[in-house]
């Protein structure tokens, strides 16, 4: 059966919260090692979607293997495994994604950064590769008990503003630079993709890592001026005519699947879990499509959670679920409360199924 997991940012990432994982049931942690939000992850912030997360300086900063291990040594001394990492930090890959002069050096750190973590014994590395990134996510009380929810209006948001320069991935590397990011078309973005897949997951097999893609979020076409790669179901499935390594799979986000028109996310979570090209998921529920759709608690949405989990004992699926976004709840601790409620809800599933 799957187990269960807690997505925790940099700066959550200490005893106290460890402790709260595991009272509230988790055995495993998806870590992510920046912190892409102001004011850590808090989905009222809604705002920073659409001004920037904010400034990453970590271009030296490389993953080195004693801070992974010391990381780990400190999550497991509270009986927990850590299972992913969570996203490149912008600054470590911003000419891998605009195709820039500094590509190579980026790649042969991302590659370096790939080996320590499978050294460390880490089994899966998530990434998503955009430019654009999350973006264009509004706040509003939504849903059961007015919570604040973040999601996306088309008509609010002008999905046509340039992205500018020294800014990835919704985060500024470089506030030296002035102007905007031209156009960047679809074939421009499957060329960078397919070169960066091709190159990384060589050594991702030499080192034990499983490298898992998330879906785009907002999933349309084009978002910035710049195009998206995995904006529907279809587009989402080529990643495997890409590079048919046993390493590549899916970060399979339910709600940002269910968000695409037309998807049939169960019929797509039985087919790849039975294929073990899933390497962890992120068990959340939305209401709406593109383009217009709301975040709202897991168990009032669209989806019909409980079939998720009986079509992944099905399929014999032992990897980990984490609840990734949740509404606010009103309370002193908002994250925490929306959080527990959340692993709460799919513990009684994975124990019930």
């Amino acid at each position: 059966m799957p187990k269960l997991g807690l997505g925790l940012y940099k700066s959550l990432l200490n005893g106290k919260n460890f402790e709260f994982a595991k009272q509230a049931g988790a055995t495993h942690l998806v870590v992510q090692l920046v912190d892409y939000m102001k004011g850590g992850d808090n989905p009222s912030l809604a705002q920073n979607y659409l001004n920037g997360w904010g400034v990453t300086n970590n271009q030296s900063k490389l993953w080195e293997y004693d801070q992974l291990i010391r990381l780990k040594k400190e999550i497991e001394s509270h009986g927990l495994v850590w299972e992913a990492i969570e996203n490149f930090d912008p600054s470590h890959w911003f000419d891998i994604l605009l195709d820039g002069p500094k590509r190579l050096q980026q790649m042969d750190n991302l590659k370096y950064m790939i080996a320590n973590i499978g050294k460390a014994g880490i089994p899966i590395m998530g990434y998503y590769f955009s430019i654009a990134g999350v973006w264009g996510w509004t706040n509003r009380k939504y849903g059961r008990g007015n919570p604040m929810t973040v999601g996306f209006d088309m008509d609010r948001v002008n999905v046509n503003e340039p992205i500018k320069n020294g800014m990835v991935w919704n985060m500024t590397y470089d506030s030296t630079l002035t102007g905007s990011l031209g156009p960047i078309s679809r074939d421009e973005m499957w060329d960078r993709f397919t070169w960066f897949l091709n190159e990384i997951i060589p050594v991702a097999e030499e080192n034990g890592v499983k490298m898992v893609a998330h879906p785009d979020d907002p999933p349309i076409p084009e978002l910035r001026n710049a195009a998206r790669l995995f904006y529907s179901i279809e587009e989402y499935e080529k990643l495997f005519s890409v590079n048919k390594s046993p390493n590549n799979g899916f970060e399979f986000c339910m709600g940002t699947l269910q968000e695409m028109p037309g998807s049939n996310v169960l019929e797509t979570l039985d087919k790849y879990s039975s294929l073990n090209r899933i390497g962890y998921i992120h068990f959340r529920n939305v209401k709406g499509k593109v383009p217009n759709y709301r975040e709202v608690f897991v168990d009032e949405g669209d989806l019909d959670m409980a079939e998720a989990l009986r079509i992944l004992k099905k399929n014999n699926f032992e990897g980990v679920l984490i609840p990734d976004h949740s509404p606010t709840m009103s309370c002193d601790a908002p994250w925490h409360a929306s959080m527990a409620y959340a692993m709460g809800y799919m513990k009684a599933l994975i124990d019930t199924v």
